[in-house]
């Protein structure tokens, strides 16, 4: 009977134990709310933890653990002593608290260091109000704190531990301490008892609130993520339909478009669209009710430009609205009122948002977004807003890097193409001088075979493609100059465009190719020499060669033909210019025609370095592809050939 009591009265002790413990944790856990709000907390888990922040960390959970040692009670002989702040515990009074909520929570979130600081803090604090366990509590905390922090390493991948996982972890703290607690009391009699009374309402508000912290942080943690991916996407959604509109050259219908578009997917009172100096456009259902905000004459609108950043200021007032309403101080002081938001008028302005956007780092124009309130302009908005401008100031910026690597490219491109003609020109020029005198029918007939070839370059000449047929057409223009300047002495083979399916080709990329030929492959040979342009269609495409019977090329160039220019492409050491322009000159205008091929002529294109085939290499690659590269090699029987491969042309399905 006696045991049966015993056991009813600890029982019901322990019932009113963890009834005030519980109930004095709730208000614990809405001071711990509060401070996860804190920048400082948003740190501990972002992992953003360095050795200020970790001794910050550490201060902050052990003030925790100090609110929960007052959040606690008094056990003793007499019972429990609920008082509502604990100054002192008397020697055989033990301290039932929830301060190991904030020890084993700095531990888990921000590791072992934390969390044996928050308890070297929090058990000093138990240890300096006395009472049974005074000692044990300072010994105890600490490892507590460095055991959760140790144990947290293996959730480390967790952003945050799983409360169930917290509420099991939050089961051992107060086990361990309670051991602490009967070894340094040397297991009397008394400390057993109030073990037993305090032991399990420890376990359960310790746990328990551990784990309703954990939930209370993922909760919170996970509506502001949704609400600021929300908010990101609507950034995007808008960003997407008016930045087409704010492409390119700001006209005022292009502005009237973007504020059409804001109006309809913000909900704004009014749209406003300017540029640095003056409104292109303004609409929405409150229009008439606002003056757009002119960026120059405008304080605000300017400071926004030039600091690029998001303001929110008091739009102006309408033309028609007196400067003092009539009606005596009350109608002032309502109107004024109504001016910082605090009323809401149905003339008075309310708020606009002015949303600077630029270009490459400058500024380009600014959105003004009004409102009937200053009150509904929240912080969302205006994190929203400065969202927009920074998506509206990438986008723009990155559009207008496309657009000048394009005419970069393009400028590139016809600086190769300027580069390829010239040595042939003055070559040209240089035989039809010879002949005019010795020769004037075959000087007419050079003259107008280089018009036509020169008419052919010029109709080609702003195309980076061109159909293939035409190619080859350019090309029977060179090879009859050729013809006539060299008679008999090589054999030059073009191609015809019949049976060869659709392909386009960067213009004037063979003549380089077969010149290439003649003034290199061939310089060696006084007669015999013979170059040819063949082609062979497949599945892949149409695979284009030039090849000649000359000497080859030094297998140590073949690799870097094409790939970059070069000192020298000779294939064998040749004379100088000089030797070989002068002497058909000094023998007669006739043996210009007899000579050989010149070698290596160092001119404009600086064909001696092989900037002619590098350019030709870098156009293929630039405008049909990696695939369409030059590729060099010598031919067994010698004299060498270079390929590349053209993609067939594609064909809208009808």
């Amino acid at each position: 009977m006696r045991y049966h009591m015993k056991r009813t009265e600890r029982t019901d002790a322990m019932e009113a134990y963890t009834r005030a413990l519980i109930e004095r944790m709730g208000m614990l856990l809405i001071l711990m709310f509060i401070m996860t709000r804190l920048p400082l907390f948003r740190m501990l888990l972002d992992r953003a933890v360095t050795l200020r922040t970790g001794l910050l960390h550490a201060v902050m959970f052990g003030l925790i653990g100090i609110a929960g040692t007052h959040a606690g009670v008094l056990a003793g002989p007499g019972g429990m002593d609920a008082a509502f702040w604990i100054r002192e515990a008397r020697p055989d009074q033990l301290l039932a608290h929830s301060a190991l909520i904030g020890v084993v929570l700095g531990g888990l979130l921000g590791g072992a260091s934390v969390g044996a600081g928050a308890g070297l803090i929090a058990g000093a604090y138990a240890a300096s109000l006395d009472g049974m366990a005074a000692d044990a509590y300072l010994i105890s905390t600490p490892i507590i704190g460095l055991l959760a922090g140790l144990v947290a390493r293996f959730f480390y991948e967790e952003r945050i531990i799983a409360p169930i996982k917290a509420f099991f972890i939050g089961v051992f703290a107060p086990i361990l301490q309670m051991g602490v607690i009967l070894i340094a009391t040397t297991a009397s009699p008394e400390s057993i008892r109030l073990v037993n009374e305090i032991g399990m309402p420890m376990v359960i508000s310790s746990s328990l609130g551990i784990a309703l912290f954990v939930a209370m942080i993922q909760v919170a943690l996970g509506e502001q993520e949704r609400a600021g991916a929300a908010e990101t996407q609507r950034a995007l959604a808008v960003a997407g339909t008016v930045l087409p509109h704010l492409e390119g050259q700001l006209t005022p219908d292009r502005a009237a478009a973007a504020a059409r578009e804001l109006a309809g997917a913000l909900g704004v009172d009014a749209v406003a669209v300017a540029d640095t100096a003056a409104v292109l456009a303004h609409c929405g259902p409150g229009a008439e009710r606002f003056r757009p905000e002119h960026p120059l004459a405008s304080a605000p609108c300017r400071r926004a430009l030039q600091e690029d950043r998001v303001l929110v200021a008091e739009p102006t007032r309408t033309a028609d609205e007196p400067p003092h309403p009539a009606g005596g101080r009350l109608r002032q002081r309502a109107a004024a009122l109504a001016r910082r938001g605090v009323l809401e008028s149905k003339q008075g302005p309310g708020a606009v948002v002015l949303i600077p956007f630029r270009q490459a780092g400058q500024p380009v124009g600014a959105l003004q977004l009004f409102y009937r309130s200053r009150r509904q302009v929240r912080r969302i908005e205006e994190e929203f807003a400065a969202g927009l401008a920074r998506l509206l100031s990438t986008q723009l910026t990155l559009s207008r890097a496309a657009e000048l690597e394009v005419l970069t490219k393009d400028a590139e491109l016809r600086a190769l193409q300027a580069q390829i003609h010239p040595h042939f020109l003055f070559n040209t020029l240089n035989s039809i001088v010879t002949l005019i005198r010795t020769a004037p029918d075959d000087a007419r007939q050079l003259t107008r075979q280089l018009a036509q070839f020169m008419r052919a370059s010029l109709r080609t000449a702003h195309s980076p493609l061109i159909p293939l047929s035409q190619e080859l057409e350019h090309l029977g223009a060179y090879l009859d100059i050729l013809r006539v300047r060299f008679g008999d002495q090589m054999e030059l083979r073009g191609l015809s465009g019949d049976g060869l399916p659709d392909a386009f080709i960067p213009p004037s990329t063979l003549q380089p190719l077969v010149e290439n030929c003649i003034r290199h492959g061939l310089a060696s040979r006084p007669a015999g020499g013979a170059a040819a342009v063949e082609a062979e269609a497949d599945a892949e495409g149409i695979l284009i060669s030039v090849r000649d019977n000359g000497t080859g090329i030094r297998a140590e160039l073949l690799p870097l033909l094409g790939a970059a220019p070069l000192a020298t492409l000779e294939a064998v050491p040749q004379a100088p210019l000089g030797a070989a322009s002068q002497a058909p000159l000094q023998a007669g205008p006739r043996a210009a025609l007899d000579a050989k091929p010149p070698a290596a002529e160092p001119d404009a294109a600086g064909a001696s370095n092989g900037l002619g085939v590098y350019n030709v290499n870098q156009r293929l690659i630039r405008l049909v592809g990696a695939e369409a590269a030059l590729v060099y090699e010598n031919l067994p029987e010698g004299g060498s050939r270079v390929t590349f491969r053209l993609p067939r042309a594609r064909r809208d399905a009808d």
